[in-house]
């Protein structure tokens, strides 16, 4: 380990994949094993139109950190850990980097794989930028997509709205080559100059975990974080569960789903590893090949998501269907975020969050049994208590429960999404918004308003035995906090109410 000169250095920022295989930024900076390369995460929660993390992905993060750097200890390259906005941060890193190493801005290379929500593809132009200006070379690349947004358009150009066709275009398209893990570098940099001027951070001092109380048994308990863990899962899904997918994926009491939500929202798998194994798996095993198919439309519905807000940066706080803004949707008094509150998950107040409304207390002991497991409803109930204690919820779950809180209580989207924003291990920029907004009916490929899920014939339907019940919500004594056919009927109702404004304000323009 040496600290004279340098002829060049290779600096890698990890953002939301954290992996050492199948990472085209980390392959192409260590591509020639004898220039050291330094990786570096950068927490930032304070630059404008970054969304600060939920309680539930922090935790993932912490442990991710913790096996990302032993991985990358293997292969001789330093993990720098800093938390700020990440414009002056990195800038300065390489700054610091050049002077520690006695390296001219020009034998400094920065590479990463490329981001698409708005905020933080502001905040990778400006970087990019700047470190431009000092000499150094940036290079950027495809790495957490199966396709970049711009790539999957229709023949006039423009970006698909509607899934399916989005989905016949996305199987026409060649995926990029899978990179294997790198091979280990000669040397690692001794960076202790670089940590003595309070340049990077300790993992701890970012306080992830919860303390009081430390509500985190279940998490540990279900998942282990990391890019070794999410392989052995991939392994399990190839060899027990695609060939019964499905089926076995609506039933929320057995392990018949992918559980690669988290993996994938962390990059521990990329998707394009992923498409890779199940699209072989597809061809040489007839009777896995319709679920293996299965879970690859999934894959392609995750890349419409990101597709959505590349093209609608606000996806998580603005209806797509311009027409909803006019619905007349509750709002809690308290949302985890407080809408408008500094620190604010959902970035912005929302109006007429209605302190003052006759009946705002009633919308929050309505919220309040939402949240914490108490509707009433077994099913919902169950799935808002798997999700407070493993930090995942199964997706038919998932739909069922937003449904109810959406449709038959009537409450924003929105105040569902900061919740499950706060508390889901897999909590996706992309996909938590869009698929809240596919249930509430105010999403470009949305599932109509009027189908309401009646969380009774699901849990018959899907759960016949109570088996997930039972896990998840045994001894269950509310009452149903809401009457299921009139809280329907007068959510179709609202829903008239609204198209017609919508037609009326049309008239009058």
């Amino acid at each position: 380990m040496r600290k004279t000169a340098l002829s060049a250095i290779n600096v890698v920022w990890f953002r939301d994949d954290l992996r050492l295989a199948d990472h085209p930024a980390l392959s192409a900076a260590m591509a020639d094993t004898h220039v050291p390369t330094v990786a570096v995460f950068v927490l930032d929660e304070e630059s404008e139109g970054i969304r600060p993390l939920g309680a539930g992905a922090k935790w993932w993060l912490h442990h991710s950190l913790v096996d990302l750097s032993k991985d990358l200890d293997a292969l001789n390259v330093p993990l720098v850990l800093l938390k700020g906005p990440a414009a002056p941060l990195v800038t300065e890193l390489v700054s610091k980097l050049c002077t520690l190493f006695g390296l001219p801005a020009n034998g400094l290379s920065m590479h990463w794989n490329r981001r698409y929500g708005g905020g933080e593809r502001s905040v990778d132009t400006e970087i990019k930028a700047a470190l431009r200006e000092l000499g150094c070379s940036v290079s950027s690349y495809s790495g957490t997509l199966l396709h970049e947004p711009w790539v999957v358009k229709t023949k006039e150009e423009r970006h698909y709205k509607v899934f399916t066709p989005f989905y016949n275009a996305l199987l026409a398209l060649p995926l990029r080559p899978e990179f294997p893990a790198p091979e280990r570098a000669q040397e690692q940099l001794e960076l202790d100059g670089l940590r003595a001027g309070s340049s990077s951070d300790d993992l701890e001092s970012w306080e992830l975990l919860p303390k009081a109380p430390d509500w985190s048994a279940g998490l540990a308990n279900a998942w282990t974080p990391g890019e070794g863990a999410a392989h052995e899962r991939l392994a399990l899904v190839l060899d027990e569960v695609a060939a019964g997918y499905l089926t076995g994926r609506d039933r929320p009491g057995s392990d018949e789903t992918s559980r690669l939500s988290p993996a994938l929202r962390w990059g521990h798998l990329s998707p394009v590893q992923v498409w890779e194994a199940l699209g072989a798996l597809a061809a040489a095993n007839r009777e896995a090949a319709d679920g293996a198919r299965a879970i690859m439309r999934q894959l392609a519905w995750r890349d419409f998501c990101w597709n959505q807000l590349y093209h609608q940066p606000h996806l998580h706080q603005q209806n797509l269907r311009p027409e909803f803004d006019g619905f007349d949707w509750s709002w809690p008094t308290t949302v985890l975020p407080v809408p408008g509150s500094a620190g604010a998950a959902s970035g912005a107040s929302v109006s007429g969050s209605g302190e003052s409304e006759p009946g705002q207390a009633i919308i929050d002991e309505l919220y309040t049994a939402w949240c914490r497991g108490e509707s009433g409803f077994p099913l919902v109930d169950a799935g808002m208590r798997q999700l407070w204690q493993i930090g995942w919820m199964h997706n038919r779950v998932r739909m069922v429960v937003a449904s109810l809180l959406v449709k038959n209580l009537g409450i924003h989207w929105r105040a569902g999404e900061a919740w499950f924003w706060d508390t889901l291990v897999d909590a996706d920029a992309a996909s938590n918004p869009a698929n809240w907004q596919w249930v509430a009916g105010c999403g470009t490929d949305a599932a109509p308003y009027f189908r309401v899920f009646n969380p009774v014939l699901q849990a018959k339907k899907f759960d016949p035995h109570g088996r997930y019940q039972a896990q998840f919500a045994p001894t269950l004594s509310h009452e149903p906090v809401v009457d299921l056919k009139e809280s329907r009927a007068a959510a179709l109702a609202a829903y008239e109410h609204m198209k017609q404004s919508a037609r009326s304000g049309e008239a009058l323009l």
